[in-house]
């Protein structure tokens, strides 16, 4: 975790361009469609005036996706360079060392997303001063989420070279169809295929479940939902890195 929290600080560029991303979606894009809602919405949405203060929540998902993306790119990079074989063959556990991986990454990210909201909040994005702290645990959950995708992913990938492909294959499928820039009623309206899409996809509902959470309410299902992807997606990881079973069985390189 020291690892992790050391070279996220000394690579300040991947700090800056982590949040150049949602901020440009924030400024320039939310400028055309900021009557994109129309005004016979449902809670917690009847109170927004500002198409930026819908999406924003979405964008902090975009922060958590890409962030456990490029978490689990520094793992086929650490596996390539020998230096996680190194790692994985101490006499601590291999659940225990892939979840303090994945906890660094969601710790990394979390940071990421509220110096993003400090800066919407100087562009009249201002859910309620609890709201930020409410938002945490859907943030970490969300996180978690996202990181473990990325540690399965990682699992998978024999190359450097073939996860940016992969990462590009996952991310943005995952983030246009989602709730994150429109209401799914809206999806709904426009196309059912695309709605059931978005239903079926993990990071609508970590997306929701973050919009939610920051204007202090609670979504049940999307967090019951995001903690059974988190579940699914960490068990495949864990077998993913075992060495009898997943890839490094595959390949020879766990022995």
């Amino acid at each position: 975790m020291w690892r992790e929290l050391l070279r996220f600080l000394l690579q300040r560029s991947r700090f800056f361009a982590a949040l150049i991303r949602p901020l440009v979606w924030l400024f320039i894009f939310a400028a055309g469609f900021r009557s994109i809602l129309g005004v016979s919405i449902q809670p917690p949405y009847q109170s927004y005036v500002l198409y930026e203060v819908y999406i924003t929540p979405g964008l902090c998902g975009m922060i958590l996706l890409f962030a456990g993306m490029q978490s689990s790119l520094s793992m086929v990079y650490d596996r390539e360079m020998g230096s996680m074989r190194v790692l994985l063959v101490s006499p601590l556990p291999r659940w225990f060392l892939l979840c303090a991986k994945l906890f660094a990454g969601v710790v990394v990210a979390s940071l990421q997303v509220y110096v993003f909201l400090a800066i919407a909040w100087l562009w009249e994005v201002r859910p309620p001063a609890l709201g930020y702290l409410a938002a945490l645990p859907a943030l970490v959950i969300g996180g978690f989420m996202l990181g473990a995708l990325g540690l399965l992913l990682s699992s998978l990938v024999r190359q450097l070279e073939n996860f940016a492909g992969v990462m590009n294959f996952v991310i943005f499928p995952m983030f246009f169809a989602s709730s994150a820039l429109y209401p799914l009623w809206r999806v709904k309206e426009a196309s059912y295929a695309l709605w059931q899409i978005a239903m079926l996809n993990p990071f609508t509902h970590a997306v929701e479940l973050i919009r939610f959470s920051l204007y202090l309410q609670l979504h049940v299902e999307a967090l019951a939902i995001t903690v059974g992807w988190t579940a699914l997606f960490l068990a495949g990881a864990l077998l993913g890195y075992n060495p009898q079973r997943g890839f490094l069985a595959a390949t020879g390189k766990g022995e």
